[in-house]
């Protein structure tokens, strides 16, 4: 049954009453309204007025629903619509509907009309809330996607090293501690559904009390992570939102701006990780030393000859035998009778060798690394013994 046209009227002239009435039901009923600054409250007055004379048009053109209803929230303040969440924007439409619900059917001309106006306010009512929703979600959309752009650009700041003042607001803006302890791991991207394992590695990063900001970059996935405020409980299921392949962690950092020295071992971990297949998964970057080391990454270099220092602090017994057993094959005897000590005192020795750097001698992936820095050592003692080698080599080659 059509409403009649005066009773349509009557709507019209009564909007700044029902919008007044609606303002004051909504201080009665909802206790953080009040709080609003008088400039908020007027934004609702506005919204509810626009809302009452598009209820009167669209008693008359219900087919335009949706374009009336989401008008109301068009001409809304930019400033209110940041600072109302949905849930109390629903809170207000309800009792925004009550109030319609109790001023509107008195305005009919008879019982007929009385209960399509009830019934309209319940249908108007519902298409307001979904154009709310609408709204909040468009606005969700879009600030995820700036999110992630802005995401995007601190993760490359740090891989590239430029960690500017820039770098870290927008981090802060994102909700992450520029100042928190900040671990780098490096991976493939998930090559099915990466929304979704992205999504999830973010749930279990916030599950575990850790911030969280990733960067994809092309085949490579880049993650930071805080350390949580209570015992870390290591990465867990973590990992399980990167691709195939090796997942490689740096070393902690003190915050955010020394977050590119764990990226780049990070990453130079994972161009190195192929040459260790039997890894686990994730795997520190300091335990590729050797892999590291022979891709030319000269921290790894470093890292191995530093691995020396505390043998040549101790004398040069401790060196001479590690030399002699690895370059040995790791046979005791053969080791003892070439340094002419009884076998004991080799086991006695390696103790110590395994005492002072953490690598025991005896076990076959530690040798590995302690041979490779025996190799580093050799190769810094040669350039610095014989600095010129390089160049005199090219000019033989000329």
């Amino acid at each position: 049954m059509p409403v009649r046209r005066s009773t349509v009227r009557r709507l019209e002239l009564a909007a700044g009453g029902l919008a007044a009435s609606c303002l004051a039901a909504m201080e009665e009923r909802l206790p953080w309204f009040p709080r609003l600054p008088a400039d908020q409250r007027a934004g609702v007055l506005l919204v509810t007025q626009t809302g009452v004379g598009n209820f009167a048009a669209w008693l008359t053109r219900p087919g335009e629903n949706i374009r009336l209803t989401a008008e109301a929230f068009r001409i809304a303040p930019r400033d209110l619509a940041r600072r109302l969440s949905l849930r109390q924007t629903v809170e207000l439409v309800r009792v925004a509907t009550d109030v319609f619900e109790q001023h509107l059917p008195p305005l009919a001309a008879d019982d007929d009309e009385r209960r399509v106006l009830v019934e309209a306010v319940l249908r108007f009512g519902r298409e307001i809330a979904f154009a709310a929703a609408t709204v909040y979600a468009n606005a969700a959309e879009t600030r995820g996607a700036w999110d992630a752009r802005l995401e995007a650009l601190v993760v490359d700041a740090v891989v590239r090293g430029e960690a500017d003042d820039a770098m870290v607001s927008r981090a802060a803006a994102l909700g992450f501690d520029p100042a928190a302890t900040v671990t780098v791991v490096a991976g493939s991207t998930p090559a099915e559904a990466p929304e979704e394992a992205l999504g999830e590695l973010r749930r279990r990063a916030h599950r575990s009390g850790r911030s969280v900001l990733v960067g994809v970059q092309g085949r490579r996935l880049i993650v930071l992570l805080s350390e949580p405020s209570g015992p870390s409980p290591g990465l867990g299921r973590l990992v399980d939102g990167f691709g195939p392949g090796p997942v490689v962690v740096g070393p902690p950092v003190p915050g955010l701006r020394a977050a590119h020295a764990g990226a780049r071992e990070a990453l130079a971990g994972l161009r190195a990780a192929p040459g260790r297949p039997d890894a686990p998964r994730p795997v520190a970057a300091d335990d590729l030393l050797p892999e590291r080391a022979l891709c030319g990454d000269a921290a790894a270099h470093r890292a191995l000859t530093d691995l020396l220092a505390p043998l040549h602090a101790a004398g040069g017994a401790l060196l001479a035998t590690l030399t002699t057993y690895l370059d040995g094959g790791g046979a005791l005897e053969s080791c003892a009778r070439a340094l002419f000590v009884h076998p004991n005192t080799v086991r006695y020795r390696l103790r110590r060798v395994s005492e002072l750097t953490g690598r025991a001698p005896t076990e076959p992936r530690d040798a590995q690394v302690l041979r490779t820095a025996l190799v580093a050592a050799r190769l810094d003692a040669d350039e610095l013994r014989n600095p010129y080698n390089e160049r005199q080599g090219d000019e033989d080659v000329r």
